[in-house]
């Protein structure tokens, strides 16, 4: 016992005992490897919106032509970048005009700081498409809500969503897409 108190009594091996502590503790705050164990699954419907009551055209030419429900613009399949992930992705315009990215049958793995990104980059298959995301226009739809399900994400009201070709499932974090969907037009 005495020889063991020696050795923890000299400086230089108390603070390198200090300095491996604090590394193990940022390096499981950066990580965050208890995720990759842990799912969350979200099941979103499509919003429907709420249409207030109108008054009847007087003419029926001046009818709506738009259709009443939501309209699916674009979709794609994703792909596997960094990590395993499956499912659908659809750009939606909604009945008021707005427009949502709706994730269908996600399956991905959890991570830290994982966001849903809608990019104007091409999709890539393998490593070399991982970095590509951050490279062009993007815009952050906001945090994944689950690694796992259905769900929505708004588009902000001054994005054009024309402008716009792909969808990732980003790690911020990182700077490393876990999978991607390129959008096709309907």
């Amino acid at each position: 016992m005495g020889r063991v108190r020696k050795v923890l009594n000299r400086p230089l091996i108390m603070g390198m005992l200090v300095v491996a502590v604090a590394g193990a503790g940022f390096g499981l705050y950066w990580f965050q490897p208890w995720k990759l164990w842990q799912d969350e699954t979200v099941e979103e419907a499509l919003p429907q919106v709420v249409e207030t009551f109108a008054p009847p055209a007087a003419e029926p030419s001046q009818t709506p032509t738009t259709p009443a429900g939501p309209q699916t613009l674009a979709s794609g399949e994703l792909i596997s970048h960094e990590h395993t992930t499956s499912g659908t992705v659809k750009l939606v315009r909604l009945a008021d005009g707005s427009h949502v990215v709706r994730l269908e049958n996600l399956d991905t793995s959890n991570g830290p700081d994982l966001r849903v990104w809608l990019t104007d980059a091409p999709v890539k298959e393998g490593t070399a498409g991982w970095h590509v995301f951050d490279d062009g226009k993007y815009v952050s739809l906001g945090k994944l809500k689950g690694n796992k399900g259905s769900q929505n994400y708004a588009l902000p009201s001054d994005v054009d969503p024309s402008r716009y070709t792909s969808v990732s499932i980003w790690c911020d974090r990182f700077d490393v897409s876990f999978g991607a969907a390129e959008l096709a037009r309907a």
